[in-house]
């Protein structure tokens, strides 16, 4: 029987007294969304997938707007320039067709330009594709022309450049990109698309490691209810609990102790702390699993005794002093060992001595 812990106001693990009413059960509710950190989303696809994305914030998609109003900037004037060569060559150049040429090259400019990036690329502009970001549908799969033009549309006549209220719908952009836990702008929620990252940060590799007070009693650890989820969110908190403001700091880590108790047994011994409990936890399941590593690797050994001298990287190759230029070659002396290539037997500079 698995007993219940507590987390007190004092940041300790204690076990709670047996009781014979049972508590009414809170109400069930997903885990993995519990668990999403901050700045990322979780999405079903289509093929009743569950993906965990990071979606692009303010500041990523305002520089990689930049970059593109940058693109479109040289774009308008080129082909501004292109369209009034060639209407004065063909003797064509009047103002009415000028004032044609500059409506005309900026709907390419702010129209074209987008949606046509977008389409081709899968959600990609110039800017989005320095940056990492992509744009895809709410289910996570590529845009298509028609969402690629809703964006586009409602970018040009509320958002930017805006053609109604512009300063005003600068702002309610931004604060609808704020509030919204996707960082959805108006064309997104038109459009039902969302910015994402596609470059991934670097993994850390830091383990946590086991606190001595809590080695033997580690040990007798049952962890077959740990699964890999519930593990990485712990691994998660104890790097990043540092980042976390009080009271989020104190509520995650309560969530999390509760959740590994009820999955784990025996129970800690009484007045451990939260952040203790969860690192002895964590580290032992480590610890097992590079056991079983250790082990499969030996079984693999005594299978193909020469996978390992396969798998091992070669060694370094020592250093080569460089000779410089006119110095004497002093040829190695009798006996002495001569670099060559293994199985093929070198001609000695040295005369063999006489067998007479």
């Amino acid at each position: 029987m698995r007993g219940r812990v507590v987390v007190g106001d004092t940041d300790a693990v204690t076990l709670a007294p047996a009781s014979t009413t049972a508590a009414p059960a809170a109400p069930a509710t997903p885990r993995t969304n519990d668990r999403t950190p901050p700045g990322q989303a979780h999405i079903l696809t289509g093929e009743a997938v569950h993906l965990d994305i990071r979606v692009a914030g303010v500041g990523s998609r305002a520089l990689a707007r930049l970059i593109d109003l940058i693109v479109q900037f040289f774009l308008f004037y080129g082909l501004m320039f292109a369209g009034s060569i060639v209407l004065g060559f063909s003797g064509l150049l009047n103002e009415a067709r000028m004032v044609a040429l500059i409506i005309a090259s900026n709907i390419l400019v702010f129209v074209g330009y987008p949606v046509l990036m977008e389409t081709l690329t899968r959600g990609r502009t110039i800017g989005k594709l320095v940056f990492g970001l992509r744009v895809v549908r709410d289910d996570g799969g590529p845009v298509t022309f028609r969402q690629a033009l809703a964006r586009t549309l409602v970018a040009l006549a509320v958002e930017w450049p805006g053609l109604v209220l512009a300063p005003v719908t600068w702002l309610v952009t931004i604060a609808v990109m704020i509030a919204s836990p996707r960082s959805k702008r108006l064309g997104d929620h038109a459009a039902g698309t969302i910015v994402i990252h596609e470059r991934t940060p670097t993994a850390w590799g830091w383990i946590p490691a086991m606190p001595p007070p809590l080695a033997a009693w580690a040990a007798t650890l049952d962890l077959t209810g740990l699964d890999d989820d519930l593990a990485l969110a712990v691994r998660m908190f104890l790097a990043r609990n540092r980042r976390l403001r009080e009271p989020a700091r104190s509520a995650l880590g309560e969530r999390l102790v509760r959740e590994v108790a009820a999955v784990t047994n025996p129970p800690p011994p009484p007045g451990t702390p939260a952040w203790m409990y969860l690192a002895a936890v964590h580290a032992e399941r480590h610890r097992r699993a590079m056991r079983n590593l250790a082990t499969a690797r030996a079984r693999s050994a005594m299978v193909w005794p020469e996978l390992p001298a396969l798998l091992a990287p070669p060694p370094p190759s020592p250093p080569v002093a460089a000779r410089r230029p006119g110095a004497p070659v002093v040829p190695p002396p009798p006996g002495a060992p001569q670099p060559g290539v293994p199985g093929v037997p070198l001609r000695s500079s040295v005369p063999p001595p006489d067998a007479g």
